[in-house]
């Protein structure tokens, strides 16, 4: 046997096959053991997965198998994120129906997975697009309801004209949709929202709580909640023939900079400026053209400041006498404070840009440390760190933080309109959770709309309200709305016509609980609360870093809504949350400048020189960028050919071996290759050992040193990986399994005596063991040679002896007049004369030396030796 190859294409689909049939990882509820809960966030059902799915999944897979071995009750599921608009429309392009599509993609996906060899629960498959999932949707929404966190009101909302649906602010990237690329427009619609700025605060302190958490993940969830401490100022309005109104209210984060105030600037949406743009057309465009620019934030920020003067003008509330105008600005946003704000250019980027842009003054009242107030200026770039208040009378002198206060103390002792002119205020930028989205495929929301009772939720008893089979997209928007039946009920209260609501819930609400539903996922409820409660939080979250605002903040919103209604005694979904790097790929493009996929590249090396030529034609091929896969660039691997190729094993031991699991990997041919050849050397010293170890009679004397200086090496590489899987470090794992294998290679070459024979097949049996949750079709296979009984699924992680992992000896630096010229190994602790006789004994020492004696030697104990010659 030693002399054949492994051969994954026989051994994989055994292994996978053997694993069903025992139900290796099915999880049950009521096992005594300790819980442990790893996922993956599951994917949406595309019809393929790629190699990005294959390097998470695998991540996973590590996870899972290391803590089962350690003895623990792991659930480690697998489900479907199945709704959305890409099976609408491409159900649209294919004629077809979107539940015919999504299920087909299930199914050969799910073939896929399972071909990686991945320890999931497949019993506790779930797919969000089932009724026997969204059901229970539907009963939470309608606790929630009850409960007073969901609510129904007008308001601005980003309209994707393409798909034809409200996309929330967070889906519009650059002022586009974030699915169709269309310019995002600004529509007055009656939309359901879930009241997560409710929770603003307390999502916002429990992130400190969050450890396991990646720093910037909790950075950008922090910058969203965006918690603002601030002043509501009122400013006096000049008398004009333009409106009725006295005063206008702005809000404020930096009043200390009152002083250096020269404009106030309106939302397009405020009440004012509504009533402005009725008589100036001017205005009114501009109002028309910021609502086609969507209301993302990001959008906001990049786009050109613009305004238009309004003709009226403000009393400067410090300043006698003076007065500052009235613009509506494209930058400022009617739902964040009061829709109104004052510019202080000197000390805001973007007020300095609006400034310069209208020609308004800038007048610095932060003096930077060590600046000379009689001739610091602002020239293009506005100065917002740290200094001392100047130009500014009664608080010049002061810190930023004492003037806040101290204006906030004067504005508050003056009166305006019969109210305090300043109040002192804490502003979010989280909004309420927009979930109604105009289109077919998405989980019903279970209303009634009726004349009589008004809008009421559907009787538990009824649900779930199930989406029409029959379903025609041969008009644009939302089918739901055009089925000629489905949308007309009675109404359950007084029995007159009504109809159903015929928004869907954004599909971030399916992923906003499925963790829980996986707990207990035949349950006729949405938990069995005790069960949840026992599994979550999850251990250990993994998945991209795209996800971290959207997807991870209403996950700890949404359990926070489930506590509050009785499905889960808890708060945070996600105990450690690591996100992982993407795939990359080399580009390539002919001479045409069209995308070339890699399997039809042959790359030729020539020195430090590459090159690269059409597999069929011979053309020369561009090498471009590493970027990551995309199916635009053509630059992808697809896993099945992988697979077939190499076998599952390889691809995983690649992905987690060849980069920090948090940064990208680039996948390259010679990787790939790599990892098989390893696979093989693993298998050809399995073999070798057992042949070995069965013939002692071949053995020649050694000393017995050998064999503990190799079982310290053993002992050690146990000690190590294990710390690294905990960690999450993969890469670091299988760099301690490459120099634990090549110990073994070492010690079997060494034709070894009996007591190196035995330390010799200790370690290949524990080195089994440890690629198990790393190739495991490969460690079934060798745990099968080696002669053990059971699976090393089954097998608990090798023990460590401790004494093993002590350190008796140390490697010394030598130094000569400064430089390293050897080193030496001592045994611990040893007295500095025995180890300067060691040294001097060195033949490098001594060709250093010349025969000559060392004017001084000092040894550091167990650090380093110095000789001065």
């Amino acid at each position: 046997m030693s002399g054949e190859r492994y051969n994954p294409r026989e051994s994989e689909p055994k292994w996978q096959k053997v694993w069903d049939e025992r139900q290796s990882f099915v999880t049950a509820n009521d096992d005594p053991r300790d819980p442990y809960y790893v996922l993956e966030m599951f994917p949406y059902p595309s019809g393929r997965i790629h190699m990005g799915h294959v390097r998470n999944y695998a991540m996973g897979d590590v996870v899972a198998r290391y803590h089962r071995a350690r003895g623990k009750n792991v659930l480690h599921p697998m489900g479907w994120d199945a709704f959305g608009l890409p099976a609408e429309n491409a159900a649209i392009e294919r004629k077809t129906h979107p539940g015919s599509w999504t299920y087909q993609n299930i199914e050969a996906m799910k073939a896929q997975l399972k071909s990686m060899g991945l320890s999931i629960d497949w019993t506790r498959e779930i797919a969000t697009c089932s009724p026997d999932y969204y059901k229970h949707q539907q009963a939470m929404f309608i606790d929630m309801l009850e409960a007073g966190l969901v609510t129904r009101k007008s308001s601005k909302v980003n309209w994707d004209p393409v798909d034809m649906t409200v996309l929330a602010n967070e889906q519009v990237i650059d002022g586009k949709g974030w699915r169709s690329g269309a310019v995002v427009e600004q529509r007055e619609l009656t939309q359901w929202f879930f009241k997560i700025s409710d929770f603003a605060e307390e999502l916002l302190e429990a992130l400190d709580g969050l450890t396991e958490w990646p720093e910037k993940v909790r950075i950008m969830q922090r910058n969203w909640i965006g918690k603002s401490e601030g002043l509501r100022l009122l400013f006096e309005l000049e008398p004009s023939e333009k409106t009725d109104a006295t005063s206008i209210e702005v809000f404020t984060t930096r009043p200390d900079t009152i002083f250096g105030a020269s404009f106030i600037a309106l939302s397009p949406d405020h009440p004012l400026t509504a009533a402005l743009a009725a008589g100036n057309a001017g205005l009114s465009e501009f109002v028309a053209e910021f609502h086609r620019q969507g209301t993302a934030t990001e959008t906001l920020e990049k786009a050109e400041k613009k305004g238009v003067f309004t003709g009226l003008r403000v009393k400067h509330p410090v300043l006698a006498g003076e007065t500052l105008p009235v613009y509506v600005a494209n930058f400022v946003l009617m739902d964040y404070g009061t829709g109104a704000v004052f510019g202080c250019p000197a000390h805001d980027q973007r007020d300095l840009d609006f400034a310069r842009k209208y020609d308004l003054p800038v007048t610095p009242v932060v003096l930077p440390p060590d600046a000379d107030p009689a001739s610091f200026a602002v020239g293009n770039e506005a100065y917002v760190d740290a200094g001392n208040i100047f130009n500014s009378d009664f608080l010049d002198g002061l810190s930023i933080d004492d003037a806040k206060k101290a204006i906030a103390e004067h504005f508050g002792a003056r009166m305006v309109d019969g109210r305090p002119q300043g109040t002192v205020e804490v502003n979010y930028r989280l909004r309420d959770w927009g979930i109604s989205r105009q289109r077919y495929w998405g989980c019903p929301i279970p209303v009634i709309h009726c004349e009589v009772c008004g809008t009421i939720p559907v009787p538990k008893k009824d649900l779930p309200v199930v989406l029409p089979e029959d379903v025609s997209f041969d008009k644009p928007g939302n089918a739901l709305d055009h089925h000629p039946t489905w949308k007309h009920v009675h109404c359950p209260q007084c029995g007159a016509p009504a109809r159903r609501e015929t928004d869907t819930m954004d599909t971030f609400v399916d992923s906003s609980w499925y963790f829980a539903r996986f707990t207990a996922p035949q349950a006729d409820t949405p938990t069995i609360p005790e069960v949840a409660n026992r599994w979550l939080p999850v251990d250990q979250y993994i998945g991209g870093v795209e996800h971290a605002i959207l997807h991870l903040l209403y996950s700890r919103f949404f359990t926070r809504a489930m506590k509050a209604t009785g499905h889960v005694a808890l708060d945070e979904p996600f105990k450690g949350l690591f996100t992982q790097g993407m795939v990359t790929h080399e580009t390539y493009r002919n001479d045409k400048g069209e995308w070339i996929n890699p399997t039809e590249v042959v790359l030729e090396a020539n020195g430090d020189q590459r090159s690269a030529r059409h597999a069929v034609t011979g053309s020369p091929i561009a090498i471009g960028s590493v970027e990551k896969m995309s199916k635009s660039k053509k630059n992808v691997i697809d896993p099945d050919e992988i697979v077939g190729s190499y076998g599952a094993d390889t691809a995983r031991w690649f992905m987690l071996s060849d980069s920090p699991p948090e940064r990208d990997v680039q996948w390259t041919e010679s990787g790939v290759e790599g990892a098989s050849r390893f696979q093989q050397r693993v298998w050809r010293l399995v073999n070798d050992t057992v042949a070995m170890t069965e013939q002692s009679a071949e053995t020649v004397a050694a000393e017995c040193g050998d064999a503990t200086a190799l079982r310290k090496i053993i002992h050690r590489a146990v000690a190590g990986v294990a710390q690294d899987i905990e960690g999450l470090g993969f890469n670091r794992a299988v760099a301690r399994i490459y120099e634990l294998t090549n110990a073994l290679v070492k010690a079997k070459e060494s034709r070894p005596n009996p007591a190196l024979a035995s330390a010799l097949r200790e370690g290949v049996e524990k080195l089994v063991q440890l690629i198990n949750p790393m190739m495991p079709h490969l460690a079934e296979t060798c745990w099968e040679v080696l002669g053990k009984q059971g699976l090393v699924a089954d097998a608990l992680w090798p023990e460590v002896d401790p004494a093993l992992l002590i350190d008796d000896e140390v490697t010394l630096p030598v130094q000569i007049n400064g430089k390293r010229r050897a080193e030496i190994t001592v045994s611990k602790g040893m007295a500095a004369s025995a180890v300067e006789t060691l040294v001097l004994a060195l033949e490098a020492v001594q060709k250093a030396l010349d025969g000559k004696a060392p004017k001084k030697v000092v040894v550091v104990q167990d650090r380093i030796v110095n000789l001065v010659v």
